[in-house]
């Protein structure tokens, strides 16, 4: 019986020969985690059901990430409550303040994502590890509390849309101008509770990092998952040698709820204005917008990769006197890299200010949050009223283009501008 990607992971994951859209099975799981945000919730459920101990203690991870350094009083109790969980059950995966990072990207680096793999956590942009031909499904933290019990969980099988990106994409268009355009032609939450797949020539021409971008978004429009399925790039990435995961692959004949093709050549360099990501417009009609911060960085955009593309931009300049320039690296381990590299020399020489790793001010609730009225372009995923301050605060997305040109010139500004 045909088959698309995540009908077979998923499959293989319920120990069943094939599923099919609306079907609820029970998965095995093999990874999960939590967050300082979502953790101490998890555990809360964890101790309610009578559970004393995790299911295994090398698949189950708490990396905080969301507010640390702790800010506060609240945010340092939160923090606690993973640290004292972690060593009362001897978890393999936790990682303190100066070996830490944004949990999606940690687990790359730590080797716990492989083709094929299925893994279920409270956090909503696990669905970026898609980018690695996994099923990666964000969860609630009750959801999470069971799984961390008994190490599987239910899921209803989601119908899978199909995103065909052919041709090449135009200079300065990146994974986060496709993406944008994509939100914006299906709708914020346009593919609400399915699977999104990404195929077609520029997707395989993209980076790992650039289809780490798609997956990420996957969320903004919705998605059970997105999902682009594993070649030999992903393997090199990931270190593997020979073949460690299953690298599955939809059948020819899969049958898709809907199928959207797009000609890579024609996406333009994107900026999504306020107050949803689906509000995108080609660059020129928001050119010139005066912007108060500048954010590089987080889940989306916040790996070495894109810290290449801000300094190459950088490189020799100041940002406009009139803007912060916020970069926050996703890791440790990419923080490092940058250091190495001497790209953060070059952010500092520029007049920028490099946090430490993990979300920084995505959600508003740490270092870089909005005053009222101020407007950020950042490269973060989310622009809701409120997201990154008061609720009369405004927030742009863009590419690491965008916001390394937009730093230079204090407005929003076509990368090719300042080249």
């Amino acid at each position: 019986m045909a088959s698309t990607i995540t009908e077979k992971i998923i499959a293989s994951h319920a120990g069943v020969e094939s599923v099919r859209p609306g079907e609820i099975v029970t998965v095995k799981v093999d990874f999960t985690m939590s967050t300082d945000a979502t953790g101490p919730l998890a555990i809360k459920q964890f101790r309610r059901m009578g559970a004393t101990k995790v299911f295994d203690l090398e698949r189950v991870g708490l990396f905080p990430a969301r507010r640390v350094p702790n800010k506060d009083i609240a945010s340092a109790t939160l923090a606690q409550e993973l640290r004292q969980f972690a060593r009362e059950q001897g978890l393999k995966h936790y990682y303190e303040v100066g070996r830490n990072g944004i949990d999606l990207n940690m687990m790359v680096e730590l080797g716990v994502v492989e083709p094929g793999s299925l893994i279920a956590a409270s956090n909503s942009h696990l669905t970026t590890l898609g980018a690695f031909g996994a099923l990666a499904v964000p969860m609630g933290s009750t959801d999470v509390a069971y799984i961390f019990t008994f190490g599987e969980t239910w899921l209803r099988v989601p119908e899978s849309y199909r995103f065909v990106v052919n041709g090449r994409l135009g200079e300065y268009v990146t994974a986060k101008d496709v993406m944008l355009q994509i939100i914006k032609r299906i709708g914020d939450g346009g593919a609400r509770a399915c699977a999104m797949e990404f195929v077609g020539e520029a997707i395989e021409a993209m980076s790992v990092d650039d289809r780490m971008t798609l997956c990420n978004m996957a969320a903004e429009a919705g998605a059970k998952n997105g999902i682009v399925a594993a070649d030999q790039a992903t393997l090199e990435y990931l270190g593997i040698l020979g073949q460690e995961g299953v690298m599955f692959r939809s059948d020819p004949d899969a049958c898709y709820a809907r199928e959207f093709v797009l000609d890579g050549s024609d996406i333009p360099v994107t900026v999504s204005a306020p107050f949803a990501p689906s509000n995108a417009h080609p660059i020129e009609d928001l050119a010139g917008t005066p912007v108060d911060q500048v954010v590089v960085g987080g889940c989306t955009n916040g790996l070495i990769r894109d810290f290449r593309l801000l300094a190459k931009a950088l490189r020799g300049r100041k940002i406009a006197e009139t803007v912060r320039l916020v970069v926050v690296p996703a890791t440790t381990k990419v923080y490092l890299a940058a250091l190495q590299e001497g790209l953060i020399e070059t952010f500092v020489e520029a007049g920028a200010v490099v946090l430490p790793p993990g979300c920084g001010p995505c959600g508003g609730s740490h270092m870089g949050v909005l005053g009222p009225g101020e407007v950020c372009l950042t490269t973060t995923p989310r622009n809701f009223p409120g997201r990154m301050g008061p609720r009369d605060s405004q927030v742009y997305l863009g590419s690491p283009l965008v916001a390394a040109a937009t730093a230079i010139t204090g407005v929003i500004t076509h990368p090719a501008e300042v080249a």
